[in-house]
């Protein structure tokens, strides 16, 4: 269903809950602001944010190593204080973010990182996929394909392994809600064997 973007900003206002959040909340529970706002603290959503500018000068970098050593993980979590950073909450947390990063393979942590000249070739692509149509129905539909691709390269968009319909964003906002100071996945680094270095050419097997 259409979702009103004033709604959005009320309940954004109401919650101070992320943008896209506050739509998703809105789209499940059909436009009704209430509802959406009880959907938004069940998920530890709404009032995370307040809790979003605090520095976050501690944390741990954690590893991870699958299929046998075909594949590690880095992943560096930032927190506020050094007695979160030792909590086996916040790491069996980051412990999640390790597992979720080596099966869905991100390669940003969002959607500010990835680079302008990827989104503009996207951009390209999608709209040259629906010609024809008025501008108004392109723009919405690139627009819809653009935060479909952000989904699947951007970790803090992607569906969490464990739970598909929750996003490691919700995921980092409901942690925030239980241990009560802010959390931010800072950086990762995903290693898989064979794989070429960001800019490095594969290489051409031998004939």
């Amino acid at each position: 269903m259409e979702i009103n973007p004033q709604t959005v900003k009320q309940l954004r206002e109401k919650t101070n809950a992320g943008m896209m959040d506050c739509k998703r909340a809105l789209t499940e529970a059909g436009g009704d602001i209430d509802k959406a706002e009880t959907l938004l603290r069940q998920k530890g959503i709404a009032g995370a944010s307040k809790k979003s500018a605090r520095a976050t000068k501690e944390g741990i970098v954690a590893s991870y190593i699958h299929l046998q050593g075909k594949v590690g993980v880095l992943v560096e979590v930032n927190c506020e204080t050094d007695f979160v950073a030792k909590n086996e909450g916040f790491r069996s947390f980051v412990k999640d973010i390790t597992l979720h990063i080596a099966a869905a393979q991100p390669l940003y942590v969002s959607r500010e990182e990835v680079p302008a000249e990827m989104v503009a070739k996207e951009k390209e692509v999608y709209a040259g996929q629906v010609t024809g149509k008025p501008e108004n129905v392109i723009e919405k539909i690139v627009t819809g394909k653009l935060d479909k691709f952000f989904s699947a390269v951007c970790l803090l968009e992607q569906g969490f392994i464990k739970d598909p319909d929750q996003t490691i964003k919700d995921l980092v906002a409901q942690k925030i809600s239980e241990i009560g100071e802010n959390i931010v996945i800072r950086r990762f680094t995903r290693y898989s064997v064979g794989e070429p270095m960001p800019g490095e050419a594969a290489e051409t097997p031998a004939e």
